[in-house]
């Protein structure tokens, strides 16, 4: 593309008459399609005029400031053919994020044409209450799409944190690739060796065996559903549904805002609990906390992981008291400010001073790294 034509892109309507045609025939659908959302930028600042003097902003086209439904849903149409998949989700959220283009949720033919992307299921968690029943289906769809995505990407590393590291001294008759010994086969094979060929003949390849514990650790995770913690909230939803399938591991879920929800009954199907959570409202993180040490059976063998960005509604001397008395119990704690994909959190960092205070450190971590502190504190 010439630097001309990428002057156009980022011009829009007001390189029509400065600068040449485009050179690519598509050119002008590139333009369109990209001034159709960008071309918002300009609604109301009361921009330069064509004139080059101050006057109002330039009239937009016909339906880009107030497009229909059936326009959005041809618009979309038009980017995805346009762009690559990674320019497209760029778009998709701008539109969401920045101009507010809600036909993207609002509609199921419109939804329908979206790829489902962990940014739209943030965005649609966020107005889940606000969405209308029709396109509650295609919501799912969607909400489905990303947690068996994010699963299937972060199954392997959980289990393999949780369930043992590989034992160097014992082998497995199970075959996985993971635990593969090659020194090991190396030595149990060299009776086949052929010097002809000059090659090991592998009869009996040889595996690791992991180390497995199963002490009966109880693990308590509390999830702070306000609405700047959905991120959290998708993985907590995802991790969840792995604790739960690990014999080793008693998980309870619950979620809170200024109410506590128990939602272990849900920690199986990570789906149908993020269609359950309502974001949004206050935050009473003293009562979550509260309730933990009420459900904890034995405060020795029991973890509390709280995810949260510690904005506490409440008073803060209540908070910092239930948690001195979940380790003075002798629970294990830990307080999560992010447990998503980047571990970049917005949190109170006064409040988590004061509950590292009083013994329950805080950390932002991924699932994965999460797994891994389970796993070191539970191997005691």
């Amino acid at each position: 593309m010439r630097p001309t034509d990428r002057w156009r892109l980022v011009l829009g309507r007001y390189a029509q008459d400065r600068l040449p045609p485009a050179a690519d025939a598509r050119g002008p659908r590139y333009e369109a399609a990209l001034d159709y959302l960008y071309g918002r930028e300009y609604a109301g600042r009361g921009g330069r005029g064509d004139d080059g003097g101050e006057g109002p902003p330039p009239e937009p086209l016909p339906g880009s400031l107030d497009p229909s439904a059936p326009s959005v849903v041809d618009w979309l149409g038009e980017v995805r053919e346009l762009f690559p998949r990674e320019t497209v989700e760029t778009i998709e959220r701008h539109a969401l994020d920045r101009y507010g283009l809600t036909e993207l949720v609002s509609d199921p033919e419109v939804l329908a044409r979206i790829e489902p992307s962990e940014e739209l299921l943030k965005t649609l968690l966020s107005l889940k209450g606000h969405l209308d029943p029709s396109v509650l289906g295609e919501v799912r769809r969607v909400v489905r799409a990303v947690v068996e995505d994010l699963r299937r990407r972060l199954e392997k590393e959980v289990r393999a944190a949780l369930t043992g590291r590989v034992s160097q001294h014992r082998h497995s008759p199970h075959a996985v690739a993971a635990n593969f010994d090659p020194r090991g086969t190396i030595r149990a094979n060299l009776r086949h060796w052929d010097a002809a060929g000059g090659r090991l003949v592998v009869e009996r390849p040889l595996f690791f065996q992991r180390n497995t514990r199963r002490i009966p650790w109880e693990v308590v995770l509390l999830v702070d559903q306000s609405g700047s913690m959905v991120g959290s909230v998708i993985h907590s939803a995802v991790m969840a549904g792995i604790l739960a399938g690990l014999p080793a591991y008693r998980l309870r879920l619950v979620v809170f805002d200024t109410s506590v929800v128990d939602l272990t009954d849900l920690a199986t199907d990570p789906v149908e609990l993020l269609m359950t959570v309502q974001l949004g409202g206050g935050t009473d993180i003293a009562q979550a906390v509260e309730y933990a040490a009420q459900v904890v059976e034995n405060p020795a063998r029991s973890v509390v992981v709280l995810v949260s960005d510690f904005c506490e509604g409440g008073p803060p001397s209540r908070l910092v008291a239930a948690v001195r008395r979940l380790v003075e119990a002798r629970v294990t704690t830990i307080g999560l400010a992010s447990l998503d994909g980047t571990a970049h959190p917005s949190y109170d960092r006064r409040m988590a001073q004061d509950l590292a205070d009083v013994g329950m450190p805080v950390a932002a971590l991924t699932p994965g790294r999460l797994a891994e502190w389970l796993a070191e504190v539970t191997a005691r």
